[in-house]
Parts: structure tokens; sequence; C-alpha cells
């Protein structure tokens, strides 16, 4: 039997509750992964508390769409993969198990220099901060705004643009301005006066500018400091997104992302692990709870640790 975390209500961590399956058995074009670790992502959290809505619950529902582990079993049709192989899988359904289904489009070879926990921190952060930087178009010549910068998602960020030859400047707490100069960001202290501390980082203008943090400032200083307004992008404050004339990937925007924006963020995850393999991107990672303590890994991301949280079943 497979072990998995649901909930039946929305509601605080409490909701979450451990739940036994059967074990699955994949299909066709799918791999069947022992998991070994869980990335713990925040919007699981905002749909758990219902912060961000969803669909009627009409039978427990599981979550979770990122992780690692090792394969233990291949359906019809698969190739590149075989029992033991170590692997990273995102864009899964019900990722918080022990044992999971998923489908072969998303699984990804682990190289060695990459642990299960760095692997399982990959899946949404990378592809929201990679298919971003592609819709918007970043590379050399441009100087990036990235708000919320110590984040995973705007850690990504900072990292694809430097080294697509982008300059970036990043706002963080002081607390945090070390981790985000050595992702290769200047870093600025968000509060009064952003504006002008991200003009004086950054004498020559900014050209684009993504929101990760939400909040009014970040978002009145970007459309403060970008000429071009198609060049800003939320992503987190989606539904407001139009009224601002800025773009909006997924955080709430009642936009779905087109085709070629769902291919860039399954793309991110293996571009991301070559380049980990190569010692040219990193991930922080945080505490680590064990699947039976998920409800104190989604508080853990509502008081805003540093580093990604991970669960190990």
């Amino acid at each position: 039997m497979t072990t998995a975390i649901a909930y039946t209500q929305l509601g605080g961590p409490e909701v979450l509750q451990q739940i036994t399956i059967a074990d699955p058995v994949p299909g066709p074009g799918e791999v069947a992964v022992h998991v070994a670790a869980v990335g713990v992502n925040p919007i699981e959290a905002k749909l758990r508390s219902g912060a961000r809505p969803s669909a009627p619950i009409t039978e427990p529902r599981r979550l979770g769409a990122d992780g690692a582990g090792v394969v233990t079993a291949v359906g019809e049709g698969v190739d590149g993969f075989r029992p033991g192989d170590p692997v990273v899988f995102a864009g899964a359904s019900g990722a918080y198990a022990s044992d999971l289904v998923v489908a072969a489009s998303r699984v990804f070879a682990r190289p060695a220099q990459v642990s299960a926990a760095q692997g399982a921190a990959l899946g949404i952060p990378v592809g929201t901060a990679y298919q971003t930087l592609r819709s918007l178009g970043v590379g050399a010549g441009d100087t990036l705004l990235v708000h919320g910068g110590s984040g995973a998602v705007g850690a990504a960020l900072i990292q694809f643009a430097v080294l697509w030859g982008a300059a970036v400047v990043a706002t963080s707490s002081e607390r945090r301005s070390e981790r985000v100069r050595a992702l290769g960001a200047t870093p600025v202290r968000y509060g009064d006066g952003l504006a002008d501390r991200v003009r004086a980082a950054a004498p020559r203008g900014i050209t684009v500018a993504i929101d990760a943090a939400g909040t009014d400032e970040a978002l009145q200083t970007s459309l403060e400091l970008v000429a071009d307004h198609e060049r800003i992008a939320t992503l987190v404050r989606g539904r407001d997104a139009a009224g601002l004339g800025i773009r909006a990937f997924s955080g709430g925007s009642p936009e779905p992302l087109t085709a070629q924006q769902q291919a860039w963020r399954t793309e991110a995850v293996p571009v991301a692990l070559a380049l980990m393999a190569a010692d040219r991107f990193t991930v922080e990672l945080g505490p680590s709870f064990a699947l039976a303590d998920a409800a104190d890994a989604h508080r853990a991301v509502e008081e805003g640790v540093d580093g990604k949280i991970t669960l190990v079943p």
C-alpha cells in the first residue's frame, strides 16, 4: 500500500491527513516512482486554505507536483527509463506520497551530482522562472528588476537571466541581501524609497521587471521604472494584471498559459538539472519534514522560512 497526504475540507494545515491507497500501477506512457523527496510549494498551501480558488471538494484531494525518487516500473511504450533509475519529476498530481505514477514526459533523469531534495526543489520554481523570462524575451542588453529575489522563484529568475547575459537588480530584505548577491544580482532593500534605490543600482535604466513578491510597492515601482509595460509581469497578482496593463503568468491570472508557455515550463527542469550537474545553478534547501508531518511543513511555508521545504516519505 501507498501512503499519501490529502484533505477533505479547506482550512489550516491541520486539515491535512495521511491516507493509505493502493500501490499505483503505470499505464501506457507512464512511469511508477518510489518517492524520496517532495517539494512543498506555496501554491499548495494557498489551495488548501482557500486563498486560491479551486473546484469544490468531492473526494479526498491530494496535493503536490514536484519530487524525486527511483523508478520502480514503466508502462507500455515508455523508452529511456528502467527500474532503479534515479529521476526527478515535475507537474505530477498528488506528489505528497510514498509512491506515484507520473507521465513519462514529466520525468527526467537525475544526475549523480543532484540530490533527491535538490531535484524535488526544481519543478514549479524553475518552470515559472524559465517560462517568464522566455515569454518576456530577457537576454543580453536587458537590465531586469526582480521583486522577491531571495525566494525560490526569484533565485531561479536571477540565475537564468544572468546566464543569458542580462544584468539583474533584485529586491530583498537586508538579511537576505548576500544570498541575492551570491546569485549574481545587485541587491536592493525593499521599503520606502525603493524606486530611487533601484535607479541608483541601475543608472542606465530598467528594461524589464518581474514581480515575485505580490506587493503594491513591487507593482508600482515596476510601472514607474519600465517604459514598456508589456515587459512587466506579475507571478502573484494575476487578477490585477489586466487593469494595470501588465502581463501575468499563473499566480491567479484568469488567462491560462499557452501551449508554448507550458512547454517552456517543462523544458526548464532538464535545463536546470544539466546546469546543476555542471555547478552552474543552485537551489537553497530549507527544512525537511517527514511526509506524515506535512501540516508542519505547510506551517513553515506560511511562516516564510528560508529555503525550499521538502517532505521525505
